[in-house]
């Protein structure tokens, strides 16, 4: 006589989910002409939206094989992924994105590109962050110094739309600083592929932002455009941004 009453096999904690596909694209990434089938796949709890184990899993329409590839950064929230060509070979590359859930926003990116045959990484934030080098002073005045090292530039913000409540603790009444008072610039919040030239080659937007003295005291954001030089990512312009003072 079977016994039906024993309950099913609950999954314990430290049992492996099962991955998921999060997220398919449909495009050429090796040239040869046909589609391929692009799977973001991950592991998540039922309980959390953190996805782990980010995995680029692809489908070749030619050769009817599977090739998968694990992310630098494999964890994150809100994966994405999207294919566009960025080196100007005419075939497609893969992005991904996703938000390390920090309170600053910040983002791990990761650029695939297929060169001779092979597909393999050839940016993520990560690296390129640590290229990004940045000073942040506040100056008499009601100014803020934001100094980039590379490339090499100087931004001067003007504070006085943060309204007098916020700079009287900082100025003396004669302009002066109280004490000196540096800030920082973040790791990239924002990466967004743009066809600036609208030539069919994608540059990227990378959005940093520019903290005060807390993280909450947004001075702006550094907007970098990066564009592929043959060999690997570069800034090809840079500009800061500021908040606009309320009318209202």
């Amino acid at each position: 006589m079977t016994n039906n009453t024993n309950p099913s096999p609950a999954i314990t904690a430290n049992q492996p989910m099962a991955p998921q596909v999060i997220q398919t694209k449909f495009g050429d990434i090796n040239g040869d002409g046909l589609f391929e089938t692009v799977f973001l796949m991950g592991t998540k709890a039922p309980d959390s939206p953190l996805w782990r184990n980010l995995t680029l899993t692809i489908f070749y329409g030619q050769t009817r094989q599977f090739e998968q590839i694990m992310l630098k950064e494999n964890l994150g929230y809100n994966p994405t992924i999207f294919l566009g060509d960025f080196t100007g070979n005419h075939i497609e590359d893969i992005l991904v994105v996703s938000d390390t859930g920090g309170s600053g926003g910040i983002i791990n990116g990761e650029i695939f590109s297929s060169i001779n045959g092979k597909v393999r990484s050839i940016f993520d934030t990560e690296s390129f962050n640590n290229k990004l080098k940045y000073t942040v002073n506040y100056e008499n005045n009601y100014k803020a110094s934001v100094r980039s090292m590379n490339p090499q530039k100087r931004y001067i913000l003007d504070l006085q739309y943060k309204g007098q409540d916020y700079l009287a603790e900082i100025y003396n009444k004669d302009g002066t600083l109280k004490q000196p008072i540096e800030g920082w610039v973040d790791p990239i919040s924002g990466l967004y592929p743009i066809d600036f030239d609208r030539d069919g080659t994608y540059e990227i937007l990378a959005f940093q932002a520019i903290a005060g003295r807390y993280h909450a005291d947004g001075l702006g954001y550094i907007e970098n455009v990066l564009k592929w030089n043959g060999r690997e990512f570069v800034v090809e312009r840079q500009t800061a941004a500021i908040y606009g003072e309320d009318l209202t």
